[in-house]
This record gives C-alpha cells, sequence and structure tokens, in this order.
C-alpha cells in the first residue's frame, strides 16, 4: 500500500476537485443554456437530481401560506423536439426527504403514528411517490406544453396534469452534457391522497412548482 504523507493525503480529493472544475478564467462569458429551441436534440435524458426540486405551498388556517421542498428528483425523459406530443416522462420524488425551515414541521411531516396509527402526514420512511406521463399536448407559443400522467403519492395513484415551460438547452461546460430545463406548475388534492390531516384548516389544495432539468444520457 502506497501511504501518502497526512498533509498531502488531505490535499490529494482538492486536487482532483480542481482539476476536474474549470479555472475562472477558462468559463464562458455568457451562461451555456439559453431559450433557443434549435439547440434541443432528441434523444433519453436522465433528471439532474442536483439541480431539480419541487416547491409546495399550503395555505395556513387562512393566515398565510406556508412552503416546502423536496429534492433530489430522479427519473428521465424521452424528448424529441419534432415530435413533442411523443415526449414520455418518468419522475421519482423522495417524499421522506422533505424539508421544511422550521424543524418542528418538518418533523411533524415524518413522524409515525402513534401506537400504530396512520401518521398525520407522510410518516417515517414514506415511499417515494411517482410520476408517468400519459399525454403530452404541445402548447402554441411553441415552449409550453401540458403533461397529464399519473401520480402515485402515499400509496394512492391518481390522475395528475401539470404545465410545462421551457427555459434553456445547452451544454453544460461542467460535465459536457446536452441539457435542457424547465419550469412547471400543477395543484393537488392532498385528502386525494390520504394526507388531508387538519383540512380544510390547513388547505386541502396545495400548489407545486416545479425547477427542472434533463441531461442527456
Amino acid at each position: 500500500m502506497i501511504r501518502f504523507p497526512r498533509a498531502l493525503a488531505f490535499a490529494l480529493p482538492l486536487v482532483v476537485v480542481a482539476t476536474a472544475v474549470p479555472s475562472v478564467s477558462q468559463l464562458p462569458s455568457t451562461p451555456p443554456g439559453t431559450p433557443d429551441k434549435t439547440r434541443v436534440t432528441a434523444g433519453t435524458y436522465a433528471v439532474d437530481a442536483t439541480h431539480s426540486m419541487i416547491a409546495w405551498r399550503v395555505n395556513h388556517l387562512g393566515f398565510n401560506d406556508y412552503f416546502g421542498l423536496f429534492g433530489q428528483l430522479g427519473g428521465s425523459m424521452t424528448f424529441d423536439p419534432a415530435n413533442v406530443a411523443a415526449t414520455k416522462l418518468t419522475a421519482t420524488i423522495p417524499v421522506s426527504k422533505v424539508v421544511t425551515v422550521d424543524a418542528g414541521l418538518t418533523a411533524h411531516l415524518t413522524k409515525p403514528g402513534a401506537d400504530g396509527a396512520k401518521p398525520d402526514f407522510f410518516g417515517a420512511n414514506a415511499a417515494d411517490a411517482t410520476f408517468v406521463s400519459t399525454k403530452v399536448v404541445p402548447g402554441a407559443d411553441g415552449v409550453s406544453a401540458m403533461v397529464e400522467g399519473n401520480l402515485t403519492l402515499n400509496g394512492v395513484t391518481k390522475p395528475a396534469t401539470f404545465t410545462a415551460k421551457f427555459i434553456g438547452a445547452g451544454t453544460n461546460f461542467f460535465n459536457q452534457a446536452a441539457t435542457i430545463g424547465f419550469h412547471g406548475e400543477s395543484t393537488i388534492r392532498r385528502s386525494e391522497f390520504g394526507l388531508g390531516f387538519f383540512a380544510p384548516l390547513v388547505a386541502d389544495e396545495v400548489n407545486l412548482e416545479i425547477t427542472i432539468d434533463f441531461e442527456k444520457k
């Protein structure tokens, strides 16, 4: 076994990172992604989990809205800019990793039911939610679409629809991957998925804001 001096061993990971990331002088002067549809190429794409997330918003007792976040999304998309209606999309949402800005609220969302009872919300070790598209309807503006599909959440599967808007495409200079990004919006009723605790005092309607990008594989 080769043994490095302690100081050198500590520095080696930093050297690897430094060689993998472009220096400031090598960075482009403009963002690599632009809202130019001609830069989109057909193929199969995977969700970039690091930069994709879903924010949710729900009204609290009629006073105000509060927010939470699902990150580390997974999934894939088969996309052809010449035939947007043929798009196929799957996504996974790790609801067990939900976060809010309040530790107590986050704990309540993931708290198991008392004495084996049903939890108020997701509970501990909740299964990932999934979305599988069944239909994509391109918008007349050429940059948006209506995506229909089936959402499975808390063990319940229901039809769900969201609007998607193309934001940008290009080549990510960090990993040289062809990348395409979208913003989306949807609304669901949590009671339909067995998550109706305290409704309607805490609103049944949950607004979802989606930001997601895909890297070509």
